[in-house]
């Protein structure tokens, strides 16, 4: 079976998923519940340093998010969110704010999930490839780090640093908080 790859910022994967353009992806986990998903997740457990509210007087989403704007209403933050790539670039340049996933951990002690590998079809397949991501050690080729690097404007060194603060597997405390999340969403929509 062929894959194609299809990259995009958050809000963009969530609605090709949603009209079916793709049949899995890594979405907002704030929409996960509408979908089968894997137990391969993005998952930050304390500080995530891509995901800031940067603090002011009035609220400002960032358009590339579902979860992180949601994330900072149900934390009662209130100033910008910025996420991905900038946000990191903000952060690696001395900037200043408040990062969601050490404020969820703050409030409830749980790791914060930011997405998840759904599927609208191929389960069997998807799962068989979530479960082989998961059991061995991520190596990412220098190529690829280089390139990716360059692409971002942060240094391989940087890049390097930035993933050891993501986990990819759902445990028994992701799944909690993940619940827990979706239940307050639901209770103050």
């Amino acid at each position: 079976m062929a894959f194609n790859y299809k990259r995009g910022v958050p809000s963009q994967i969530n609605k090709a998923l949603r009209k079916r353009h793709i049949h899995a992806g890594f979405i907002s986990s704030v929409e996960s519940s509408a979908y089968q998903c894997s137990d391969l997740g993005i998952i930050a457990n304390r500080a995530v340093y891509s995901v800031f509210v940067i603090q002011g007087n009035s609220s400002k989403s960032d358009k590339e998010s579902a979860t992180s704007n949601k994330l900072a209403k149900l934390l009662n933050l209130q100033g910008e969110v910025i996420i991905g790539d900038k946000a990191l670039k903000y952060y690696l340049n001395g900037g200043e704010g408040i990062d969601l996933a050490s404020a969820w951990y703050a409030k409830y002690k749980l790791p914060f999930v930011f997405g998840r590998l759904c599927y609208n079809c191929h389960g069997e397949t998807i799962k068989n490839i979530s479960k082989k991501f998961m059991q061995h050690p991520i190596k990412i080729p220098q190529y690829i780090l280089k390139k990716e690097s360059k692409k971002r404007g942060i240094t391989v060194k940087q890049l390097l640093w930035y993933l050891k603060h993501i986990e990819y597997k759902m445990n028994h405390q992701s799944k909690r908080s993940l619940k827990k999340f979706l239940k307050e969403v639901r209770k103050n929509h």
